[in-house]
């Protein structure tokens, strides 16, 4: 946790510095380009190789009643064996996290000396994961505005209900506090919990670390450290329509946009190599696209090279001789061999 604390301090300080001795052209417009570029090329590529990944096995997840007799009711959506039933399952996997809600933790008891395992009901995990993806979703749609000129309704529609509570000035956005708690919550999991403790890797910390700072910096540049908002919507909008802005446009915003976009910019660097990357991945999962219908369906295995097989009848052709004389069992006597290379030695023979 140290060395992730650490990097997310470093990259702190490189941003604010940078954004104090002039570097605001590198910090503001270059590196938010190249981090878009890295982003694209580096999702696609991951995309590319996961699909072209051969799955030698059926191994789709059976979360119910497999289909059988007619007279016994399958579960459609925990294991489909139809396209419909398919596209309902991943449908509820991407949008409600179904797996996710059936998640239990284990907890080893002892009842009267004779050691147990009771499971329970972990539904926590599942709200703060659902709180935080919708919060970075909403937060994603409100910032659309920034490539934008007219601003389309639908990112009107979603700011307008995001701050529908009108809590201060300016307004407080529900997404904020939403992805904030999701957050937390989830770092606080990883760091209180002795297990996930454990097994935790410094990637896994860098990552919560890196959203947390995207999310209190942009939070600081809106009600702290404010910025010049008509200036930053001309730079982005300069960057996504190559229409690069000045270097004196870029020098008008405060150092906090910086940091913010430093941040922002390691993350879709870091993102297509990283963990985060499930948010691609999970339509590639063959446990989850996979229909349950291996009953009816044989699944071939593409590793399997098409093979040349060598049958016994051209087996015994080639030793049986060898088997006669070894007075093993042949389906052909030796003379109908003996008749049919003759037979065959005729034909070639010119008339």
């Amino acid at each position: 946790m140290a060395i992730a604390l650490a990097a997310i301090l470093i990259i702190l300080a490189v941003a604010w510095g940078g954004a104090l001795v002039g570097l605001q052209y590198v910090l503001g417009v270059i590196l938010p380009m190249v981090a878009l570029l890295v982003f694209i090329i580096g999702f696609i590529m991951r995309l590319v190789y996961w699909a072209k990944s051969p799955v030698p096995f059926a191994i789709p997840t059976t979360g119910g009643q497999e289909k059988s007799l007619d007279w016994i009711k399958p579960a459609r959506l925990d294991t489909p064996t139809t396209t419909m039933g398919l596209i309902g399952r991943m449908a509820l996997e991407i949008f409600a996290f179904r797996s996710l809600f059936r998640n239990t933790k284990a907890v080893r008891t002892d009842d009267n000396g004779t050691p147990r395992i009771t499971y329970y009901s972990a539904k926590w995990l599942w709200l703060f994961a659902l709180l935080f993806h919708y919060g970075m979703l909403v937060i994603v749609i409100r910032h659309a505005r920034f490539m934008f000129e007219p601003v389309p309704f639908v990112i009107n529609a979603v700011e307008a209900l995001d701050g529908l509570l009108q809590v201060g000035t300016p307004r407080f956005f529900m997404s904020n506090a939403l992805i904030l708690a999701g957050l937390v919550f989830l770092l606080l999991r990883r760091v209180c919990t002795e297990r996930l403790r454990y097994l935790s890797l410094p990637a896994d910390y860098f990552a919560l670390f890196l959203l947390l700072a995207i999310v209190l910096s942009g939070m600081c540049m809106r009600y702290i450290g404010k910025v010049d908002i008509a200036m930053v919507k001309v730079v982005l909008m300069g960057i996504f329509t190559f229409n690069l802005p000045s270097m004196d446009q870029v020098a008008q915003i405060g150092p906090i946009f910086f940091v913010h976009v430093t941040f922002v910019s390691v993350l879709l660097i870091y993102f297509p190599f990283s963990k985060l990357m499930h948010m691609g991945g999970i339509f590639f999962s063959p446990t989850r696209n996979m229909k349950c219908n291996t009953r009816e369906v044989r699944h071939i295995n593409p590793w399997n090279p098409p093979k040349k097989f060598h049958t016994y009848a051209a087996y015994e052709d080639d030793f049986r001789e060898l088997m006669v004389e070894a007075d093993l069992p042949v389906d052909k006597p030796l003379e109908e061999k003996e008749d049919e290379a003759e037979d065959a030695q005729n034909e070639k023979a010119p008339a």
